[in-house]
């Protein structure tokens, strides 16, 4: 009998008590687990087609069915290379309402929500109160993410060390701007205090682009976050967190920049890997220590406890971690590269998260060797990228290869053509980084958008050793 099938049999599960006694979750010595696993992931891109095909490896998912998705496995929207895996459903991800009838329907042992939006936007909270597990904080705790504004003010109460910062409030004149932009510099951090997918900051030195990029951030009626400038190489944690419990994963780097060489404009993320070679040896405790385990305390004392992943955006300095910024779920693209990494299977790690028993679940595990994923973005993305484009090579069925779909959709021919900026993902991994890179550069090669375009730079840096933490 091995590890996975001591941990089979049926418990009670909580908010979930009314529920069929086979959708009931465990407790106790259970940790969590379950015999059989009926999952619904909310989201669209390649983080949640990375989540899709880890769940399928995960014993406790049905396998795939005459050369169909697995009968267990449900996403909604989903995208056009998902098919393989999942079952798609169409629905507003947004919409608490309709994401909460669609789980009464496929009545799932565990729902997964991916992006920002729907987590801020309260679905977790109208999926829980129909008795499903939920892994994804509520709105309450959303708002880590959701306001910067409010993650500042616990870090200060947590004593977690972070840029200082000040607001901007809507109808600010053009004088108070510029005084206010005035007490920071000469590099410029200006932040939209709300959710950007990860493109409404401007780091810059140009004074005039600073100001500019808060008037267009309070225009649009958001508030704007001014920041010090923190030095050193960036690092991506994310934690599994169940209240007070906080259970790491490997560290990751992303890219943000659109070009080779960190040039042009910030973007969703144009790669990343993992784990983290040059961060000191008990980086990753120091941050959960510092950081992570604090502010989960700060958030359960106020009333607000966080459940689920927890992602905190670093600088490592010559004085160690300090926090750029949370975010409230996986972060894209990190997640494909560090859930490659992961041989824990984790649909069952997940619901433990999602049912309360994460302290009681078996250390993580996790293969030697480092992964990478590079973006294969659209034409002019991220500007005004260009849909539609038939793309060569991106059948369904290549996850093994690791080929994930980020935003592509089926046109009236039944071909996958591109429908976002960033297209596809393409995952390698190797005992080393850089065999990491040969492989998923090897691979990109197989497919074929007409004018796309990558960083050929992803990881380079950490092979070629310039990555250094400021003495």
């Amino acid at each position: 009998m091995d590890g996975w099938e001591r941990w089979g049999g049926w418990g009670c599960g909580g908010a979930g008590e009314h529920r069929a006694p086979e959708h009931q979750g465990v407790t106790g010595a259970d940790v969590g687990r379950i015999a059989r696993m009926r999952i619904l992931v909310i989201g669209s891109g390649a983080r949640e087609h990375a989540l899709l095909y880890a769940f399928s490896k995960d014993p406790q998912v049905a396998a795939p069915v005459d050369g169909g998705p697995s009968p267990d496995l449900h996403v909604a929207p989903g995208n056009a290379g998902m098919s393989s895996l999942a079952t798609l459903h169409s629905v507003k991800v947004d919409d608490p309402a309709a994401c909460a009838a669609l789980a009464k329907e496929i009545d799932p042992e565990l729902v997964v929500i991916g992006p920002e939006v729907p987590l801020v936007a309260g679905v977790g909270d109208a999926i829980r109160a129909e008795g499903f597990p939920v892994f994804g904080p509520n709105k309450d705790a959303a708002r880590i993410e959701g306001s910067k504004a409010f993650a500042k003010d616990v870090m200060a109460a947590a004593g977690v060390k972070t840029a200082h910062a000040e607001p901007i409030e809507p109808g600010a004149s053009d004088a108070d701007i510029e005084a206010a932009i005035d007490r920071f510099g000469p590099n410029w951090v200006v932040k939209d205090d709300g959710l950007a997918a990860g493109k409404g900051v401007v780091v810059t030195q140009d004074r005039a682009a600073a100001i500019a990029h808060a008037k267009d951030v309070l225009s649009g009626g958001n508030p704007v976050l001014l920041e010090s400038f923190l030095d050193g190489p960036e690092v991506s944690l994310f934690c599994l967190v169940d209240g007070e419990t906080v259970v790491p994963l490997q560290p990751a780097q992303d890219h943000k920049r659109v070009f080779d060489n960190d040039e042009g404009p910030n973007t969703g993320g144009m790669g990343a890997y993992a784990p983290l070679d040059w961060l000191p040896a008990d980086g990753v405790q120091r941050i959960v220590d510092e950081v992570c385990v604090p502010v989960a305390k700060e958030m359960a004392a106020r009333g607000c406890p966080f459940q689920g992943l927890l992602y905190a955006g670093l600088a490592w300095g010559s004085d160690g971690p300090s926090v750029i910024e949370f975010n409230c779920r996986f972060g894209d693209p990190e997640t494909q590269a560090v859930l490659a990494l992961l041989e824990s299977p984790l649909a069952q790690v997940l619901h433990a998260a999602a049912s309360g028993t994460l302290a009681e679940f078996p250390e993580l595990e996790w293969r030697d060797g480092h992964a990478l994923t590079v973006v294969l973005a659209a034409k002019d993305y991220p500007a005004s990228p260009r849909t539609g484009d038939v793309i060569g090579g991106a059948n369904p069925g290549r996850e093994d290869e690791g080929v994930l779909h980020a935003g592509t959709a089926l046109n009236e021919d039944g071909e996958i053509v591109s429908a976002g900026g960033r297209v596809l993902n393409v995952v390698g991994v190797g005992a080393s980084l850089e065999e990491a890179r040969e492989q998923a550069y090897a691979t990109l090669k197989t497919l074929d958008l007409d004018g796309s375009h990558y960083r050929t730079d992803i990881a380079l840096p950490a092979v070629e050793g310039r990555i250094s933490i400021p003495g």
